[in-house]
């Protein structure tokens, strides 16, 4: 019994180890804190500061935000005819069929007993009774003339007689409710149909957005683009930073929206969209990019949000197009490729280069340090035509002061050599 026991524990061990050599080794990292995260090497730290960002507006435009533990759903059905136009096509097309179907048998099933209960149920084939709707023999045939009522069809064989009042009054009640039905149903296919969601589909954004120097200034830029020959009419592109931050008082403000300036005050941001064009932001003192440099940039949790408004050129209608741009799509150091060539009598666009870029010198620091290294050197970043006019002013200045000097001088010395000869 004990070289039983003895054996089966040396069966099972050997399973055990080969179970053990066979099976894979998963290791299973376990979850840091913060502070043990920021201490860890710097191989490490780099591959866990490898997340993927969560958008909150999707590259296709449309918003990655989800309305949960809506409570007051009545408010819903109080704008039915936006609740309805919002809907997907599958719903909107069920429930047009639904409208219609359940109207023609409703009003199909009050002509049917209107007509049971005046007894032209029994008096079928009775040329001595004057029954509420002629040839009404059933439901079916009451359904039918529902239905000829209601999209006023009239094929001439089913009518309604003038000895039946109720029958009178419930015409002129179906007539009214169904030019009611139909302007509804009617008009919000029309609106859905019509919407300019798909004329944003071509108007197209750059894949990246860049950093580099424009004019001696440190500018952050994207280029936009229209693919169709009519133009957005009163075109205008706006930009918002989406980054959480907080308050000197420590209210945290997750998803903070911040303005970015793309020629507001200067106009430059209402488009005359007829070929791609690139839109530029200034960092400057009131940019929230100021105290970012190349370093800086991919540590940055930040979005940016670009809108691109305007009326459509054939219907009138106002048309939206977003996109976004995190971290990592933002390019330090390069430009935008150009696409307009001039051929012989007309602009051409190449837009196979529209998302291309490449790569040109541009300062790794930030605009706020390349400002402090400007004035260190007095030197500023950008020689305009005012301040050489005024550096001159001063040179002429401080040389008429030397004459003025010289000529006291000399007024000094013929002075005292007239008094000398005098005495």
């Amino acid at each position: 019994m004990a070289k039983l026991t003895e054996s089966m524990t040396n069966v099972l061990e050997e399973d055990s180890m080969e179970q053990d050599i066979e099976s894979p080794v998963t290791i299973h990292q376990p979850k840091l804190p913060k502070q043990a995260r920021e201490d860890l090497p710097k191989h490490l730290n780099k591959e866990c500061a490898k997340r993927k960002i969560q958008r909150y507006v999707r590259k296709d435009g449309k918003c990655n935000v989800h309305h949960g533990n809506v409570r007051e759903t009545y408010r819903y059905l109080t704008d039915i005819f936006t609740t309805l136009v919002d809907l997907k096509w599958r719903f909107n097309l069920l429930i047009f069929v639904m409208v219609y179907t359940v109207t023609w048998l409703f009003f199909g099933m009050i002509w049917w007993l209107i007509a049971y209960m005046r007894g032209d149920m029994d008096h079928i084939g009775d040329s001595t009774w004057t029954p509420c709707v002629s040839n009404l023999n059933g439901f079916v045939s009451a359904f039918l003339f529902s239905i000829e009522t209601e999209t006023t069809i009239g094929y001439g064989y089913r009518v309604i007689t003038d000895k039946c009042p109720e029958g009178i009054i419930l015409l002129l009640v179906q007539s009214v409710l169904g030019s009611i039905v139909n302007a509804f149903m009617v008009g919000c296919m029309f609106v859905k149909i019509s919407q300019p969601k798909k004329r944003a589909e071509t108007l197209v954004f750059s894949t990246n957005a860049v950093i580099s120097m424009r004019d001696g200034k440190l500018c952050l830029m994207f280029r936009v683009g229209d693919l169709r020959n009519s133009h957005i009419v009163e075109a205008s592109i706006r930009a918002k930073l989406i980054k959480s931050k907080q308050t000197k008082e420590g209210e945290f403000i997750p998803l903070n929206q911040t303005d970015i300036n793309v020629g507001y005050y200067t106009g430059d941001d209402r488009l005359f969209l007829v070929s791609p064009l690139i839109i530029s932001h200034e960092i400057n003192q009131q940019s929230p990019f100021w105290e970012i440099s190349k370093a800086q940039l991919p540590k940055e949790e930040l979005e940016i949000v670009v809108i691109l408004e305007g009326m459509v050129e054939a219907t009138g209608m106002t048309c939206q197009a977003r996109s976004s741009y995190i971290t990592s799509e933002i390019l330090w150091g390069y430009r935008f490729t150009p696409v307009l060539t001039l051929e012989d009598g007309f602009y051409e666009v190449d837009y196979n280069s529209f998302h291309e870029t490449y790569e040109t010198n541009t300062p790794v620091y930030s605009a706020k340090e390349l400002a402090e290294m400007a004035s260190r050197a007095e030197l500023p970043l950008t020689w305009s035509v005012s301040s050489k006019l005024d550096q001159h002013a001063e040179l002429e200045t401080e040389e008429e002061e030397k004459n003025q000097e010289d000529q006291n001088e000399r007024n000094g010395d013929v002075a005292n050599l007239e008094s000398e000869s005098k005495l």
